[in-house]
Order: C-alpha cells, then sequence, then structure tokens
C-alpha cells in the first residue's frame, strides 16, 4: 500500500477490529430489528485469512496508533467482494471512508479483478447515497432473512 497510514490487519488488531465495526454498525440494530451481519463475523478469522485492512488515525507510529477504520474484501470469481467497510463514527467526515474505497479499488486492480461488488441493508439508506459517489451502481435488491439488502457494483475498466 501506498498509504502509510493502511496496512493489512495482523492478529493483534482483531479486537479494535470487533470495536470498530461494532461502533459503526451498532446504531443500525433498532433501525433493521436485527443485529448487522458484521458484528457476528468471526473478526480473528478474517485477519489470519488475509481479508481485513485497517486505517490508523493519523499521527501515531505504526502499529501503535488505534484502529478507525477498515474493510473486509475477498476475490471472488472476476471480483473484489467488499464484505464490510466500518468506519469509528468519531471519524466520520475526516476521509477515512474515502480512504477505504480507494484501497478497495487499487486492491482489485492489482489482483487483476473486473469490479468491486458489495450488499448494503435496505434501511442503511446513508451508504445508499455514498456508493453512487464512488462509481457502484445498483444490480439488485435481494433479501436473506431479515436483511433486506440492494447490491451494488462497480466496473473497474
Amino acid at each position: 500500500m501506498t498509504n502509510e497510514r493502511i496496512r493489512p490487519a495482523v492478529a493483534a488488531d482483531a479486537p479494535e477490529v470487533k470495536a470498530v465495526i461494532d461502533a459503526a454498525f451498532r446504531p443500525y440494530i433498532a433501525r433493521i430489528g436485527a443485529v448487522p451481519v458484521p458484528m457476528k463475523a468471526d473478526h480473528a478469522a478474517n485477519v489470519a485469512a488475509g481479508r481485513v485492512f485497517v486505517v490508523r488515525a493519523p499521527g501515531g507510529a505504526a502499529g501503535t496508533a488505534r484502529v478507525t477504520g477498515l474493510v473486509v474484501v475477498e476475490p471472488r470469481g472476476g471480483h473484489l467482494h467488499l464484505d464490510v467497510i466500518a468506519v469509528r463514527p468519531d471519524a466520520h467526515g475526516t476521509g477515512v471512508g474515502r480512504l477505504l474505497l480507494e484501497l478497495v479499488d487499487a486492491r482489485a486492480r492489482a489482483l487483476g479483478l473486473s469490479g468491486i461488488r458489495l450488499f448494503t441493508h435496505v434501511m442503511m439508506w446513508e451508504n445508499q447515497r455514498i456508493y453512487p459517489k464512488f462509481g457502484y451502481e445498483v444490480v439488485e435488491p435481494g433479501a436473506i432473512g431479515p436483511y433486506n439488502r440492494i447490491e451494488y457494483h462497480k466496473r473497474l475498466d
């Protein structure tokens, strides 16, 4: 990675990965009526598999600053699946989300993949305003149990 604030997560990051995801998704529990899937994930397994990339707060030494945001990504077929993007609520509006989405694009390109896919819950309307600004288009709505989702795709040329 070219940005020194971004790095692959290591085992010691797993508790902070969980903390960031919980903080980012907790407000949605009441809105969607269920615990969001990312809060139930095996964060240590995702870190161990190399699927998690973290952004640390500016100004701290590498490996010592707290994690302010993260993505969980995984190659699937000819695309990169963006499983989770999470930013600490106190870091909203600081460019961390943009930095993470740029990382996802770069990662997909580095892997030679043709695009990126992600899902978001229909009740997470903030995401529905953000993703199109970064080139994502709605593919189709879908549902898995209580998780009414919208699928987005971004083509990389």
